[in-house]
């Protein structure tokens, strides 16, 4: 049983904790669809829901990491392409570009690493039954869902 529940909480059911457990795992193999279906099926769990909609918003957050990483790859080449002229013949590839490209890498790299602890080390905290937090998300999901900690209403 989890130790650290604020007051007026309850402590998860094991149903309730292989759900919120569920919802983080299943980042990994459908991304956002599996934490989306079950925030919308388990609305009634503040501890699922409260998991689910952090896995959701993890999601989101990579979703977005990986557009601004494909739209900075699409500028830098149409910038290149553009930079080298029409009317001449090709020459070498710029040095920028050899440049760029790793550091455009390891961003997507490191968010998707990122992630994958993230989700693993959440996981286990939620199958615990702990109201673990996301760093930045965890309180965004606690004031979204009207959450105070360890479950409790959160009176506004």
């Amino acid at each position: 049983m989890p130790e650290n529940l604020g007051a007026g909480s309850l402590a998860p059911t094991q149903d309730e904790r292989t759900m919120a457990t569920l919802a983080h795992a299943l980042q990994l193999i459908v991304s956002w669809i599996g934490p989306l279906v079950i925030f919308l099926m388990r609305r009634d769990s503040r501890f699922v829901s409260f998991h689910a909609l952090q896995a959701l918003l993890l999601q989101i957050v990579q979703v977005i990491v990986i557009v601004v990483f494909f739209v900075g790859w699409f500028i830098l080449m149409f910038t290149t392409l553009f930079a080298s002229g029409a009317g001449r013949p090709p020459a070498n590839p710029p040095v920028g570009l050899f440049l760029v490209f790793p550091l455009l890498w390891l961003l997507l790299m490191g968010t998707w690493i990122t992630v994958f602890i993230l989700v693993i080390v959440y996981a286990v905290k939620a199958n615990r039954g702990e109201w673990a937090e996301y760093p930045v998300l965890g309180k965004f999901a606690r004031k979204l869902l009207k959450i105070g900690p360890g479950g409790s209403i959160q009176s506004s």
